[in-house]
């Protein structure tokens, strides 16, 4: 569930002190909250609000149950290593797009930290508060504060463009969020699609190139084959390694991960996860603060 936190103080997504992990999203019903406490090997889940049922319903996908690690085969002693450790590591499949596409957006050519704190901003602003559990009962006592549900349509196409300013989102971001938002029907049919046909559709619309498609598709869709390009770091982390050696772009990348066709993110995923990149010689992206220009 961690690919869906965006930062650690993300209004829409909190760890309780217990470790029950608390989700709030916009389902076709309504807004929701979802509350998830792991009780191995079961999950215990409650939802509230106008989307509870919808949320409960499509639990099980949402957890990874269609995704299929155990047809995986490592071709790579590092990969290999990585599987063995993580044997309960599944796809998450949200079945909504918009939600996954909007942070995604925010996340292009900027550092992570900022578009966190865009998101941040743009959901304690404009979003609404979270459903959550009646008053006085152990739920309502745990649930975190602040908790945020993104702002329906209506209200993304309202926010003045001095309000994206003051995120730290620039012109071309933020209408490319503007304009996802309006064929937002559209967009969202491509949770139900196999992942050619998803990458065209989400690609369609001006600013959403392939490596924002495939980031929201791994989400929404849980698209083991959706691997991202066009990322500053990725290549380089997933040639070093598994194959010790710098400087590896997206061909090569592509190249390397040519024996896992079909799975592909799911061995970046598994190479992320054992924590091998190579030792950092540039210095970091420089930060922007767009709000004070």
């Amino acid at each position: 569930m961690g690919v869906l936190r965006r930062g650690p103080h993300d209004p829409a997504f909190q760890v309780d002190r217990r470790g029950a992990v608390w989700r709030a999203t916009r389902t076709p019903q309504g807004p929701a909250t979802l509350r998830l406490a792991s009780l191995r090997p079961r999950v215990e889940a409650a939802a509230w609000g106008p989307g509870a049922e919808w949320l409960l319903d499509r639990l099980p996908a949402l957890l990874g149950a269609g995704d299929r690690p155990e047809e995986f085969t490592p071709h790579h002693e590092l990969v290999a290593e990585a599987h063995r450790r993580h044997p309960g590591v599944r796809l998450v499949r949200t079945g909504r797009v918009l939600e996954s596409l909007i942070p995604s957006v925010l996340e292009q050519k900027i550092t992570t930290e900022e578009a966190y704190r865009a998101w941040r901003l743009l959901l304690r602003r404009h979003g609404e508060p979270a459903p959550a559990p009646s008053p006085g009962t152990p739920d309502a006592a745990a649930m975190p504060p602040g908790m945020r549900v993104m702002p329906d349509r209506r209200t993304w196409l309202s926010i003045p463009s001095w309000e994206w300013h003051r995120a730290g989102v620039d012109g071309k971001r933020s209408s490319a969020v503007l304009r996802a938002v309006r064929v937002a029907p559209r967009l969202e049919q491509a949770a139900a699609m196999e992942l050619p046909d998803a990458m065209t559709r989400l690609q369609l619309v001006p600013g959403v190139g392939p490596w924002t498609a495939a980031e929201v598709l791994q989400r929404s869709n849980g698209a083991a084959d959706a691997v991202t390009v066009g990322d500053l770091h990725l290549p380089g982390i997933v040639g070093y390694a598994l194959t010790g050696r710098r400087g590896a772009d997206d061909a090569a990348m592509l190249e390397l991960l040519e024996p896992y066709a079909g799975q592909r993110h799911r061995a970046t995923r598994l190479i992320m996860l054992s924590g091998v990149s190579p030792p950092r010689r540039e210095p970091r992206m420089r930060r922007w603060d767009i709000a004070r220009l």
